[in-house]
């Protein structure tokens, strides 16, 4: 793996959404984000504290529609925001896991960086909303991150009665296990986490 910052900057803009991503791998996680959905917003927060990811995102959508287009949107172009920050992924830790409880609510992420996009996400939430949001749009999210980061991602909430508990293990499992995986291995610089020798 490169010695120099892993960061990348991202611009997506279509006629349902105009959006901007920034990520430090090696960051403090620090986070400016700015959905329109503030729901979403405390979600990403969670990635970005949990994970040390350094997270700066700012979109305007069709929120007049639904939040749909926008929160698909944002994982796309956080997706691709995390590929090309990794990089060839030499030295790269590869997997990470994380359970994550909070009261009630217990979640567990899986991800690997395997370069095949495959997501898991066995959630039931209790209701259709937490205020505004509507918690379809946590699969369309995660769904959008998966195709463009090219990980394979296991979401599992085990037991939970609360939806916001419950949607906030998932953003916080999600941070841990990025940040395991996303750690550099000094035992293996330089050195593709394969034995196919690329991912």
């Amino acid at each position: 793996m490169s010695t120099t910052e892993r960061t990348a900057s991202i611009d997506r803009k279509t006629r349902e959404t105009e959006i901007h991503v920034a990520v430090n791998l090696d960051g403090k996680g620090t986070a400016q984000i700015e959905t329109g959905m503030p729901f979403l917003d405390h979600m990403l927060d969670q990635v970005a504290r949990h994970g040390l990811i350094d997270l700066q995102i700012n979109a305007v959508g069709d929120l007049e529609i639904d939040g749909h287009h926008t929160a698909e949107d944002v994982g796309i172009t956080l997706g691709q925001a995390v590929a090309s920050a990794v990089g060839d992924k030499a030295g790269l830790t590869r997997y990470g896991h994380a359970y994550v409880p909070l009261d009630e609510a217990l979640s567990r992420c899986v991800i690997d960086f395997s370069g095949r996009p495959g997501l898991i996400f066995d959630v039931r939430f209790p209701t259709q909303r937490v205020g505004e949001f509507d918690l379809e749009l946590v699969f369309e999210f995660f769904q959008g991150f998966v195709n463009h980061a090219l990980v394979t991602l296991h979401l599992d909430n085990l037991r939970g009665a609360n939806s916001h508990h419950i949607a906030e293990t998932l953003f916080k499992a999600v941070g841990r296990a990025l940040r395991a995986a996303l750690t550099v291995d000094d035992r293996i610089i330089g050195v593709v986490p394969s034995t196919k020798g690329t991912l």
